[in-house]
């Protein structure tokens, strides 16, 4: 497996001979027939309607088949019309039916070896990451792992109160154990990337997610799809996008709702196990589809997201590029996202503080607020975010074909 200084060092030649079309000058021999289309092999656990994962990574696929020539598949517990690949799997208690685990890794990494893929990149830091690992030892191809998850964040929300700091230790300890097999390991957010280096994870670099603002636009605002959730007419509409989780702090975001009475309302859309229940609450099933996904948020009036563990914040960029102000929790990945010019940060998790917070961007002019969320998303369109990391694609594949020759 290449270092990431041998990959950074790797010849542009040598990057271009394997990722792009030959191309003839005047004075050299014809072109050499095109090269076959890299083989890309996602792996992951985390493969639901409602995810992020699953819309990085399909919107990864669709923009590197067009623009880069490379053939891209997916290996998951529950595949679909987007993934290719079924690994070996068991429910996974407590996902309430979101996930499946799997459990048998030298079965998992057979399946992703007969795949016979270029690169592979895990997106889960568990047992179908070590498969992947498996797999490209075995097949001398290079590995990205992508850091969706806080590992430590996790264990210090699910240990109990006297274990909470050796939680914590061994979650650290067993991320860098992980991580360091991998020949790059990328963080959504410089928050996440400042975790990773200071607990020793130092090849991790900074990655972070897109936006199809096309897609996701304020043209896809419909009133009437808005008036068929049977709410008053002067209805402000708080929204929500994502899985049902702890780690989410829905209730925070329900008891502010509730606090600030008519004519708020909160529209959550999503499944899990934590799902928000209340006199003021609507909730609607994981939206597959992004055209009707845009078309929730852009008919809403703003966003909210209570969470503190946000390794980026994928569904809060998609309302911004649909034009809602946003109010979040200032941790994490999303206190990268937000700005005074379209939101507000909530430095506790207290609902007094959302409600606050809320009531202030509702008591604005919508419009400039409105303005500033879109042009902040299109800083992050896929267009843009997504030509860097095919180069550090192909420079990793450039790197390993250069040390099998």
């Amino acid at each position: 497996m290449s270092s990431l200084a041998e990959v950074i060092e790797v010849d542009v030649a040598a990057t271009s001979t394997v990722c792009t079309e030959y191309s003839a000058l005047p004075d050299a021999p014809p072109a050499r027939p095109r090269p076959v289309a890299l083989h890309l092999l996602d792996t992951t656990m985390f493969w639901n309607p409602a995810g992020g994962v699953r819309r990085y990574v399909v919107a990864k696929q669709r923009w590197l088949a067009a623009h880069a020539d490379w053939r891209c598949s997916v290996a998951t517990p529950t595949p679909d019309f987007a993934a290719t690949l079924r690994v070996p799997s068991l429910p996974l208690p407590g996902s309430g039916g979101a996930y499946r685990l799997p459990w048998r890794r030298s079965a998992s990494a057979r399946v992703l070896r007969g795949a016979r893929p270029d690169l592979l990149e895990a997106a889960d830091p568990y047992l179908l990451a070590w498969a992947t690992l498996d797999a490209a030892r075995a097949l001398r191809v290079p590995a990205v792992a992508f850091c969706h998850s806080n590992l430590e964040q996790l264990a210090r929300m699910t240990a109990g109160r006297y274990a909470r700091a050796a939680a914590m230790r061994a979650a650290r300890r067993y991320t860098v154990r992980l991580y360091r097999h991998f020949d790059l390991v990328l963080a959504p957010s410089r928050a996440m990337l400042a975790h990773l280096q200071a607990w020793g994870v130092e090849h991790a670099v900074h990655q972070p997610l897109g936006v199809d603002t096309a897609a996701f636009c304020p043209e896809r605002r419909d009133m009437s799809w808005r008036a068929s959730l049977g709410l008053p007419d002067d209805a402000r509409l708080l929204v929500y996008a994502g899985r049902f989780a702890p780690e989410k702090h829905l209730a925070t975001v329900v008891e502010a709702t509730r606090r600030l009475g008519a004519p708020h309302w909160l529209l959550a859309i999503g499944a899990g196990p934590a799902p928000p229940r209340g006199e003021r609450v609507r909730v609607l099933a994981p939206v597959r589809d992004p055209a009707a996904l845009a078309r929730a948020l852009a008919s809403s009036d703003l966003f909210v997201h209570a969470g503190d563990q946000e390794t980026f914040g994928l569904s809060a960029l998609e309302a911004m590029a649909c034009g809602l102000p946003v109010v979040a929790r200032d941790a994490e990945g999303l206190a990268e996202l937000v700005d005074a010019s379209f939101g507000r940060k909530v430095a506790s998790n207290e609902p007094e503080d959302f409600a606050d917070a809320i009531a202030d961007l509702t008591s604005r002019d919508s419009a400039p607020l409105r303005e500033s969320a879109r042009a902040r998303a299109i800083a992050n369109d896929w267009q843009r975010v997504l030509p860097g990391l095919s180069q550090s694609y192909c420079g990793l594949v450039a790197s390993a074909a250069a040390g099998r020759r």
